[in-house]
């Protein structure tokens, strides 16, 4: 069976620790080996609420992006989250698909590497687990990325789950 190594993004500021060790384990029983970064607290972006937990998880997947996004989106059901209309709103839990091995995709269901990693929540998450990956997109590594980034060198606190 083949497998394509996958970069995940995850977030809850809704009882975010429980949530967010759900999604760890759930990731565990079905892929196996997981890698997970630090779990960061970092500011609601976007609107007023309580402070998002993120990390960024490593998974080597035999689902094809679009099966194992809704996958995901299977966990995040399970786990409460209500998709609505609106963007920026507290999560039960959230995970993205970053980055699917080196496949570059833009399709209305999926785009990848994910747009989101614009944003430090979810770019040093990912640094921190694979300095070395190369975004097939911009051809540097997210180490590179990291050290470029505009908030690189801010201090996030790290918390233990």
């Amino acid at each position: 069976m083949s497998t394509t190594r996958a970069y995940l993004s995850l977030g809850s500021n809704v009882e975010p620790e429980r949530h967010i060790r759900a999604a760890i384990d759930a990731l565990r029983a079905r892929f196996g080996d997981v890698v997970v970064s630090p779990v960061y607290r970092v500011p609601a972006v976007g609107f007023d609420g309580p402070d998002f937990l993120n990390a960024a998880a490593i998974i080597d997947s035999d689902l094809d992006p679009f099966a194992l996004v809704r996958w995901l989106q299977d966990l995040e059901r399970d786990n409460g989250r209500i998709r609505g209309h609106v963007k920026f709103s507290d999560r039960t839990l959230d995970v993205d698909l970053v980055y699917f091995g080196d496949l570059v995709l833009e399709t209305p269901e999926l785009q990848l590497p994910r747009p989101e990693l614009r944003h430090a929540f979810v770019l040093r998450p990912l640094a921190d687990i694979a300095p070395a990956f190369v975004d097939p997109v911009r051809q540097v590594t997210l180490s590179d990325l990291w050290s470029a980034h505009a908030e690189h060198g801010a201090h996030l606190d790290i918390v233990a789950l």
